[in-house]
């Protein structure tokens, strides 16, 4: 695709070495500097990338910029992004006029759209679930028909804009462990975008920290598919990564939290 001085480049990479790349990307919203400045990111198929940033920084609207979703928005720079691009929001957004079933295949044309999106389904936990209307389903039913009408488009790319922020603490400890078990299995690259320092270190292959628009840290997690808050090793990287928020780590003054290893056991409990 050609590139036009003055305009955003979007292009789809039909088999990308980078399921993402971005370059020299920028965005403005009519106002004196802009949100993004020259933003530069790749992101790896199969690669789980979270994005931390103080309010501003840019995080929501980089996701938007590869969702294809703001196209009217001043900016310039370059774009790749594979062919099945899928995103998940806060807001689970299913038609309320809708079942269940209608809601994940809604815009599936082929034969077996039924049948994907009920295998889909019983793999987000709601078998059985297909004729439901979204009014009937809680908080976290809902998040999960969400991530199943992601998912049954087979997506190389997941774009996630804090899918779980509206949740309460032990739904959003079980949703972790489902998608980290999705990824596993349908293996999309993921950009998350989100403001919790801990489900960043808890999900992904690698955080990163936007900052006046574009990347001020970029920090990969090696701490095995078992992350627990008792590791030295986590401490530390959730320690650089506050300080690179401009946040004080007092992790120890804070009651309630849960290590990675108790959100497998919080969510064994709340299942049964």
């Amino acid at each position: 695709m050609a590139t036009h001085p003055g305009q955003l480049t979007t292009q789809t990479s039909h088999q990308p070495r980078a399921a993402v790349r971005v370059k020299d990307l920028h965005r403005s919203f009519n106002k004196a500097g802009g949100v993004l400045n020259g933003l530069d990111l790749e992101i790896a198929p199969g690669e789980f990338v979270a994005l931390l940033g103080r309010s501003g920084s840019g995080k929501s609207t980089l996701l938007r910029a590869l969702a294809g979703l703001d196209r009217g928005v001043d900016g310039t720079g370059r774009i790749e992004v594979p062919e099945r691009v899928s995103v998940v929001f806060q807001d689970s957004r299913l038609l309320p006029w809708k079942r269940l079933l209608d809601n994940v295949t809604l815009g599936l044309r082929s034969s077996d759209a039924a049948l994907r999106g009920s295998e889909t389904l019983a793999e987000v936990g709601l078998a059985g679930r297909e004729k439901a209307w979204p009014h009937e389903l809680s908080g976290g039913e809902q998040q999960r028909a969400s991530l199943a009408r992601s998912l049954v488009r087979d997506p190389q790319l997941l774009l996630a804009d804090e899918p779980f922020g509206a949740l309460d603490a032990l739904t959003r400890i079980r949703m972790h462990t489902l998608l980290r078990k999705l990824c596993e299995v349908h293996q999309p690259a993921v950009l998350l975008v989100t403001h919790d320092v801990d489900e960043a270190i808890v999900l992904a292959d690698r955080v990163i920290v936007l900052d006046d628009g574009v990347v001020r840290h970029d920090a990969r997690i090696d701490l095995g598919t078992r992350r627990s808050q008792a590791d030295p090793a986590f401490a530390r990287l959730r320690a650089e990564l506050l300080s690179e928020l401009g946040v004080e780590d007092d992790h120890d003054a804070v009651p309630g939290r849960h290590s990675a290893t108790d959100h497998a056991h919080l969510d064994e409990r709340a299942a049964s």
